[in-house]
This record gives C-alpha cells, sequence and structure tokens, in this order.
C-alpha cells in the first residue's frame, strides 16, 4: 500500500512522493550527537523552488532552512549529509547549530545540486512535521465580561459537581487566556513568522474585509459540550461560539484562514471544518497549565501525556446552556506558544485587525 498510496508532501505549492526504504533507529547517542530517527530515500524529481545559478566552478544553490533543522540534514555523526554528498556528488555546507544561516549546495553538475536540493528540502518538509507547534492563529475570548462568566461557571461546577471525578480547580482553562483557536503552526525561525504575517494580510485584504464589510463580528459564546462518545470519560469541554444575528460569516472566514494557510504550507491540514468553540477545562491543565489545546496538533507532533479523564456528565447537566457572554471579535492573532502578554493573553508575533 505504501507504493500504491505514497506519503505526499506540500512544499511550496509542489507536490512530492516519499519513498519509504527502510527504518533504521539509533540508540545510545553520543552528547551533540543528534540524528534523524529514519531512513528513507526520495525520488529526485526536479525542482525548482529554489534558485540554481551556474559559477565559474560549476552549479551552486543556497536554501534558507530555520537553524532547528539543521540536525536533520547533518545526522548521526555526520551520516545524512554524507550520504546525500556522495549520491549526489555535491559539497554541502551548513551554519553552525543556533546560528541562522543558509545551507549551500555546490557541485559540478546542474543535475546533482538539483538532486541534492529537492531531497533535503522533501527530507525537512518529513522532520518539520514531528516538531512541536509554535504558534496558532486564534480570536481572542477574554473580554473582561467573558472572564467574569467564566469564573462563576467554575465557581458553580465546583460548587455542584467537585465530589465526581476528575474534577478540581486545576483543570480549569486561565480566564486571561480564553480564544477559538483556528488551527496551529510551526514557525521556527523569523523569515517563517514574516511569511505568516504577511499571508495574513493578504487574508484580510481578499475576503476577511468584504465578509466583515469592515465592522466587528458580535459572536455569543453559550452552552457547552464535549467531543467524544462517553460524558463520564471526558478529556475537554468546550464553550459554543457563533454568531449572535445567525450567520455563518464568522465560519467562512476561519475556514478561509484555514484553507490559506494549509494551502501555502505553514499549516496542516487537520479536519474539514474548524469547530467553533473555546476550552474551558482541559485535564492536561492539572500538570501544565500553560498548555494549549493540543486536540490542534498533527498527530507524531508531540509526545502526548496519556489523558487523564473526568466525568462530566453533572456539569453537563446543570450548564448545558450556561450564557457566557457576548464579545465583538475584529482581531486575528498568530499567538505565540507558551507566553502572555500584559493583558494575561497569548503575546501575538502578528495581528489583523478588521474593524
Amino acid at each position: 500500500m505504501e507504493v500504491l498510496r505514497p506519503v505526499l508532501i506540500n512544499i511550496d505549492g509542489r507536490i512530492y512522493r516519499k519513498n519509504h526504504v527502510k527504518e533504521q533507529v539509533f540508540s545510545n547517542e553520543e552528547e551533540e550527537d543528534i540524528t534523524c530517527t529514519e531512513v528513507v530515500d526520495y525520488i529526485d524529481e526536479p525542482c525548482d523552488s529554489v534558485l540554481i545559478e551556474q559559477t565559474d566552478r560549476g552549479y551552486r544553490c543556497t536554501m534558507d532552512v530555520p537553524s532547528p533543522l539543521y540536525k536533520y540534514v547533518i545526522g548521526k555523526k555526520g551520516e545524512t549529509k554524507r550520504r546525500l554528498e556522495t549520491e549526489t556528488r555535491t559539497a554541502i555546507s551548513i551554519p553552525k547549530p543556533g546560528v541562522e544561516g543558509e545551507i549551500v549546495i555546490t557541485g559540478q553538475q546542474r543535475a546533482g545540486v538539483a538532486s541534492a536540493q529537492t531531497r533535503i528540502e522533501v527530507m525537512l518538509e518529513s522532520f518539520r512535521r514531528k516538531q512541536p507547534f509554535t504558534h496558532f492563529l486564534s480570536f481572542a475570548i477574554n473580554h473582561p465580561a467573558i472572564q467574569e462568566q467564566f469564573v462563576k461557571f467554575k465557581e458553580r461546577v465546583l460548587d455542584v459537581c467537585s465530589q465526581d471525578r476528575g474534577i478540581d480547580g486545576s483543570i480549569f482553562q486561565n480566564p486571561a487566556k480564553l480564544h477559538l483557536t483556528i488551527g496551529t503552526l510551526i514557525l521556527l525561525n523569523e523569515h517563517e513568522i514574516a511569511r505568516a504575517c504577511e499571508l495574513l494580510q493578504k487574508c484580510k485584504e481578499d475576503f476577511i474585509n468584504n465578509l466583515t464589510g469592515g465592522k466587528p463580528l458580535l459572536v455569543r459564546m453559550e452552552g457547552i459540550e464535549y467531543m467524544n462518545d462517553d460524558p463520564s470519560m471526558v478529556d475537554v469541554l468546550y464553550g459554543k461560539i457563533q454568531m449572535k444575528n445567525g450567520t455563518d460569516k464568522l465560519q467562512l472566514i476561519v475556514d478561509g484562514l484555514m484553507e490559506r494557510f494549509i494551502a501555502s504550507g505553514l499549516m496542516e491540514k487537520e479536519w474539514g471544518r474548524v469547530k467553533l468553540h473555546a476550552t474551558l477545562m482541559n485535564t492536561l491543565f492539572r500538570k501544565d497549565p500553560t498548555v494549549e489545546d493540543r486536540n490542534y496538533a498533527a498527530s507524531g507532533k508531540q509526545n502526548l501525556r496519556e489523558r487523564e479523564s473526568f466525568d462530566a456528565r453533572n456539569v453537563l447537566k446543570k450548564c448545558e446552556n450556561y450564557h457566557f457572554g457576548e464579545v465583538e471579535l475584529n482581531m486575528v492573532h498568530i499567538s505565540q506558544r507558551f507566553s502572555a502578554d500584559s493583558s494575561g493573553f497569548y503575546s501575538s508575533s502578528g495581528t489583523v485587525d478588521f474593524s
């Protein structure tokens, strides 16, 4: 089936097949000796996403690669780099670890440089998917009135449901960080953050302004829900978000943003439509109060700890239609994970204001 349905990787709008040959796991790695955990071979399709220039000594191209990904090109004790150089008859120069710069490929034959370039791009895209997300597109839902009602919701739940399995104060969201997540991003350097900011601005110009007419979106957060089959074994509880006037403008905006960011390669597709909701209770908060909604992380990107469920039956019964309030949404954030600004919300690496 791997031959009939190979993994497809999107790089700058071009689609490549990833042919799996063998897997090799290295153990007892030495300090500073970081390795790829799998050895793969890649088809040498021509790739013109990077300019290959002719020089007096042959051919040369440069690749802007975030420094956290250098280790995958180098491999264990330099094995991956040496293999690439041998098989493509090129020389590959990589900046020192932690130093942002360019990987430079040189060779006597243009085909060899192109092959090395393509292999590195496809390989890095594969390993990029395994990185934990660094940012996420979001709407802030932390208006003071919403925060106040959320605190009352927390007090009510703890008052009437504290005897239910798994429910205590540690699993509630930080009121200042209430948000609607559109999708997660892996942005590994300032260049990639700038790309995301430029794309977000273009989305505003291309369709957000048309949908909003330059006015904020009035939404309400009302009611709670869960996303598994058994209310007695719940991991996360969410607050429902919808337009007050009943239109689908917010849904169209978040789906449009997701579609554009996926097409750009900055975001992975994880579902058909974005679910309009804000996390209220999450059992992962018990061990890590700074955790974001990791349901949005793609499989394999993180070592997720086994979730500890809680019994939400009484919460759902007592607070099924709880009204958290209304808020005007007029700004999309590129929120930075594990951060906080002066208001307590996540620090923003970029925003667009459409009102």
